[in-house]
């Protein structure tokens, strides 16, 4: 069997499933649109604040480089807060910061408080794969099916909400982006119930067990983990960010091309719902592997080829090709026994991921504008294609991280 299946951890405790579910599906829905609803509305929000173009800028490039930044920061403290505990508090930062970055006039408390809400996604970002290993009776399929649909539905919904949402509310940009701050408040409401149930001893106990020792860093499936977290995210942040713009430029008006990354993003949705029971059911993921960076290879071959020809099957192809995201963040949780090492495995992947995955769109920047076309872009990122399927393989390999721990 590819995926060993590991001892199955508590379903929750007394903190009971249903609250366990609320928890998981609320704080997963809210771990992305307050980073993605930002770029519909980015020229509104510049010209309302005064923002200057190297300052929107760097806007951008928030998201990624807090995600990995702030991340690795997550772990340590669930360490001396609690798991639970930390969760909840990674949620007030982003419904603090989301609310309050529409209520200034000035740019450097936008961006400080832009900095916070990313912060607290972070902290949700790493962790609550770990607290779904703890809380799962399963082994976590069930939750992380439900934790990879919120994760790809939100980021989806942010950017198509923003603008609709300003214009229907009569606020603008500060309506679009304010609503996701409140919609994380609700998001509090369980995480800060099972903070107290936990505090006062009903939650889930520490584990008597001592804590596994040694550096993930040293781990070879952490590494390959790694690498086929970061290639994905890095060519899910160009598409996202450049891909409307290689259409538009192969003469596809502006709608057609926002359709398309839309139609790219519905298809990733599709594959967080089927990926998890996927990965437990499935005896080897090697083909899985293979079938996302030959996918990935075919659909930027199509759009140097033939970009407007048939641009919905390369979009269709690039999607299924993203099903890599999920299947990461489920390994995630699959290639470990502990909880603890679930926590610290998420605590380097991700982090590490991030800041490999935000280098893509400056590099894709770099070139295309030192070629002037996009052709040594969509080669390089064939060529990404090849080291996601290598690193995928490696991740098929049936083992833990938990028995490649080495002491430092």
């Amino acid at each position: 069997m590819s995926t060993p299946v590991p001892p199955r951890p508590s379903a929750g405790g007394s903190v009971g499933f249903g609250l366990v579910l609320a928890a998981v599906v609320l704080a997963s829905v809210n771990l992305r649109p307050g980073a993605s609803s930002v770029g519909p509305v980015l020229a509104e929000v510049s010209s309302s604040l005064g923002m200057t173009a190297g300052t929107a800028g760097a806007l951008t490039a928030l998201p990624g480089l807090l995600f990995g930044l702030a991340g690795a920061l997550a772990v340590g403290t669930a360490r001396r807060l609690g798991m639970t505990a930390t969760i909840t508090l990674g949620l007030t930062a982003v419904v603090l910061g989301l609310v309050g970055r529409v209520l200034t006039e000035h740019v450097p408390v936008f961006l400080a408080l832009s900095v916070l809400a990313l912060a607290g996604m972070a902290v949700g970002n790493v962790l609550v794969p770990a607290w779904v290993k703890r809380h799962s009776p399963d082994g976590g399929v069930r939750l992380l099916t439900l934790y990879s649909t919120g994760l790809t539905l939100g980021g989806a919904l942010g950017p198509a909400l923003a603008a609709p949402i300003g214009e229907v509310s009569g606020l603008g940009w500060r309506g679009g982006l304010g609503v996701w701050g409140l919609l994380a408040l609700g998001a509090l409401v369980p995480w800060s119930l099972a903070t107290l149930r936990e505090r006062h001893g009903t939650g889930v106990p520490a584990a008597p067990t001592p804590a596994p020792g040694g550096r993930v860093r040293r781990s070879p499936t952490a590494i390959a983990l790694t690498a086929l977290f970061g290639l994905q995210s890095m060519n899910a942040y160009v598409q996202f960010g450049w891909l409307p713009q290689i259409f538009r430029d192969a003469g596809l008006d502006a709608t057609s091309a926002g359709l398309l990354v839309s139609l790219l993003t519905a298809v990733g949705i599709v594959g967080a719902l089927l990926m998890p029971t996927v990965i437990a059911r499935s005896r080897t993921l090697a083909p899985w592997m293979v079938g996302f960076g030959a996918l990935l290879v075919a659909g930027y071959a199509g759009i140097y080829a033939a970009p407007a020809t048939l641009p919905w099957l390369w979009a269709v192809l690039l999607g299924v090709a993203g099903w890599a995201f999920p299947t990461a963040i489920a390994l995630i949780t699959i290639r470990t026994r502990d909880p603890r090492v679930t926590a610290r495995l998420s605590g380097f992947v991700q982090p590490v991921g991030y800041l490999l995955a935000a280098l893509g769109p400056f590099v894709v920047g770099l070139v295309h504008g030192a070629t002037g076309t996009w052709t040594a872009v969509l080669l390089l990122l064939m060529g990404s294609g090849v080291l996601l399927t290598l690193a995928g393989l490696r991740c098929s390999r049936p083992s833990y991280v938990d028995d490649e721990l080495t002491p430092a």
